[in-house]
């Protein structure tokens, strides 16, 4: 038999040892609050896809929400320091508009603008709509797509919600008139930066380049001079996802794009032998959309 003598001084080492985050004793006790437990550093392509960090003293009202049928993301942006809570909502869909606008009255917002990144192809928009519920609300779309809406806008142009502001990037390729909502790069604005880039760049790819004035060439160079000169961490939110991704950072896409992480003739020559079907949408959504879906409200019988 072993001597208890033997064991008095491990006492105060076994004590101490479950007092430690890292032994099992501790480990097999209640959870510890959050604000207590120790952080360890991600790495950061990982950092950057959680959130949209401390972002302009927490002005920013952020939500990100799915049209299923379509496979499409709209994004709702609200200036929540300012009184009347100014909001922005990019590429809203129809079969949602209700949806949406009921989240803007829970949330107490004043929807501002109603924006689209392009005219798109698989699904018609909700702007028209949308300002037929709420004739306050103006609706938006880049002038080079030729589209009807209450303001065109072109490169370098903010269009501004409260004291926020996005920034207009033209990034044609996808289609003639495609741009990038960009949120602002001084201290008041968000941090890191989001950029809202309709079908220029999905998740580890990019939209097809054979119709509505599509071209391979330009799209590369609008991704390449316009999305990877942001800042690496930059949080990147594309207009449609397949796969179940919400979020990616420009690091992520110069990194780990399939297509345009390619040189620009590869990159040609993989968007020429796509031998995709032709969109089952295209021939109700685009005439549709190039007046932002309904643009006049119905006239009553």
């Amino acid at each position: 038999m072993v001597p208890l003598r033997f064991y008095r001084h491990l006492i105060p080492r076994l004590s101490a040892a479950a007092r430690s985050p890292f032994s099992p004793a501790a480990a097999s006790c209640a959870p510890r609050p959050i604000s207590q437990r120790p952080s360890y550093p991600l790495p950061a392509l990982a950092m950057a896809a959680y959130g949209t960090g401390a972002s302009a003293d927490r002005r920013l009202l952020f939500r990100q929400l799915f049209e299923k049928e379509s496979s499409t993301y709209t994004y709702l942006l609200a200036d929540i320091a300012d009184p009347e809570k100014p909001a922005v909502l990019i590429d809203p869909v129809d079969r949602t508009v209700d949806r949406d606008l009921n989240l803007i009255k829970e949330l107490g917002l004043k929807l501002i603008y109603a924006m689209n990144t392009h005219v798109h192809a698989d699904h018609i928009t909700g702007t028209g709509l949308i300002k037929t519920k709420l004739p306050g609300a103006k609706s938006v779309i880049s002038k080079a797509s030729k589209a009807k809406a209450d303001r065109s806008v072109e490169h370098g142009e903010k269009i501004h919600f409260g004291n926020l502001f996005l920034e207009v990037r033209a990034t044609p390729g996808h289609t003639a008139g495609c741009v990038t909502y960009v949120t602002g790069d001084t201290h008041d604005q968000p941090s890191p930066r989001m950029a809202f880039t309709g079908d220029a760049l999905i998740i580890r790819g990019c939209g097809r380049t054979d119709f509505q004035g599509g071209s391979s060439d330009e799209l590369y160079q609008s991704v390449h001079s316009q999305i990877f000169t942001l800042p690496k961490d930059t949080l990147l939110y594309p207009a449609h996802d397949y796969k179940g991704f919400t979020v990616t950072t420009v690091e992520e896409e110069a990194a780990y794009n399939a297509r345009l992480t390619k040189d620009k003739e590869t990159f040609k020559t993989i968007m020429e032998n796509l031998n995709l079907s032709y969109p089952k949408m295209i021939d109700v959504a685009v005439p549709a959309n190039l007046v932002c879906g309904i643009q006049d409200p119905p006239s009553k019988a």
